[in-house]
């Protein structure tokens, strides 16, 4: 099934270096389409006249397709080239971005949020593809673990940029901003870059589901997804509900909003690196404690409410909480990932996908449960979610001495 190779324009070899700053800059930007327009969340109610819960739904909408594309985009781009559809895909994200822009009516905005989610999938996905096309030992192995680390500046950047926009010119800007961006990248895709893909493989859908079966019937890795979900949670539960926290009850703008995910940017990204320092020790032992002292850090953030109540204290006690949940994610993220080395972008596909399910519907459940009110209810949503965490990973640890038992060879 060669035959795609003579209608697509291959990526020159002088254009090497400058494509792959390219696929780089692409990483970050399901970061960009969830976090730049965090701080225009309380603005975007009052001018659409809807609730709280049905702008946060945009936020979830786009998480579940997202997720979801991650599972079976895989193997399309593997089918039909990374370069077409990560190009067209640009086209069509930055379309549905100025529909956003332009139109007052929640659910057109809903389905644009849809597209969005499916768009980004299939930039991200075909970009990840990009590198193991291009390089391969320990260039690769290089760039591999630079992702997660060029991936959170999207979530630090984004509301950062987005306040600024808010304030300038209201929640449209936002959009406007991300439309600019995917057009300008996508121009500079179309002038440098090129298909990477070598040999195209056949189109089954039935094979991969075959494999992700097999990948879910192992009871580690799916707990381990279900850890996942519940790390990045707490940061999607503060997504969703801070901005409105920080305008309604701390009287705060969207600037301060915007300062307030970009310092929690870097919390997320300092548990990441604290992951990747201790990544020899026993895993286990680490993960116990890490868990221990976010359960720590929350009821101290409950208990300490009464007695100091004020956005430094709840950003505070946000930081730390992030910082934990960031070095959770890092750590199942290597071992989910390490769990199936013969089959590692399908467990990738896989991984991703499943990790942004489960986000998109807890967040949504828990912010449901405990609106965007106060720091209370804030500090109630990351203890249910620290102790759904210790439950599964006590899973985690008995599954996992069972399978070690069970298979004395791993």
């Amino acid at each position: 099934m060669t035959h795609h190779s003579t209608t697509t324009k291959p990526l020159k070899d002088s254009n090497q270096r400058i494509s792959t700053i390219l696929a780089f800059a692409l990483l970050p930007l399901s970061g960009f389409a969830t976090d730049i327009y965090l701080p225009s969340l309380p603005s975007m109610c009052n001018v659409l006249g809807v609730g709280s819960g049905q702008v946060q739904l945009t936020l979830t909408l786009f998480l579940i397709t997202y997720g979801v594309s991650q599972l079976f985009i895989g193997t399309i781009v593997d089918s039909f080239g990374r370069y077409k559809i990560s190009l067209v895909c640009l086209l069509i994200f930055a379309a549905s971005c100025v529909v956003i822009a332009t139109t007052n009516n929640i659910y057109l905005i809903y389905l644009m949020r849809i597209i969005h989610g499916f768009t980004v999938a299939a930039i991200i996905v075909a970009k990840r593809a990009f590198f193991v096309d291009v390089y391969e030992g320990d260039k690769l192995k290089h760039f591999l673990s630079l992702f997660s680390i060029i991936w959170s500046t999207g979530p630090i950047i984004a509301p950062f940029v987005g306040g600024y926009l808010q304030n300038a010119f209201g929640w449209e800007s936002n959009f406007y901003f991300l439309a600019a961006m995917a057009l300008i990248l996508a121009a500079l895709e179309f002038i440098y870059s090129g298909e990477t893909l070598k040999t195209y493989s056949e189109f089954h859908l039935s094979k991969i589901s075959g494999i992700y079966g097999n990948m879910l019937k192992t009871p580690s890795f799916s707990l381990g997804l279900v850890m996942l979900g519940l790390a990045y949670c707490m940061v999607m539960v503060f997504n969703m509900t801070g901005p409105f926290i920080i305008e309604h009850h701390f009287n705060g703008n969207p600037i301060i909003a915007g300062y307030s995910s970009l310092i929690l940017g870097f919390a997320w990204m300092t548990g990441g690196f604290a992951g990747k320092a201790t990544i020899n020790r026993p895993f286990v032992k680490k993960m116990v404690v890490n868990n221990g002292l976010q359960l720590l850090f929350v009821v101290v953030m409950l208990l300490s409410i009464p007695l100091v109540s004020n956005l430094y204290s709840m950003i505070f006690f946000a930081f730390i909480i992030h910082v934990t949940a960031g070095y959770i994610f890092n750590n199942y993220f290597t071992y989910c990932l390490g769990r199936f080395p013969n089959n590692a972008g399908v467990a990738s596909g896989l991984t991703g996908g499943i990790t942004y399910v489960i986000v998109s519907f807890l967040s949504y459940g828990v912010v449901s449960l405990f609106p965007a009110k106060d720091e209370l209810n804030l500090g109630y949503s990351y203890f249910l979610v620290t102790i759904l965490s210790a439950l599964v990973m006590w899973m985690v640890y008995s599954v996992s001495r069972r399978e070690a038992k069970a298979e004395p060879a791993l």
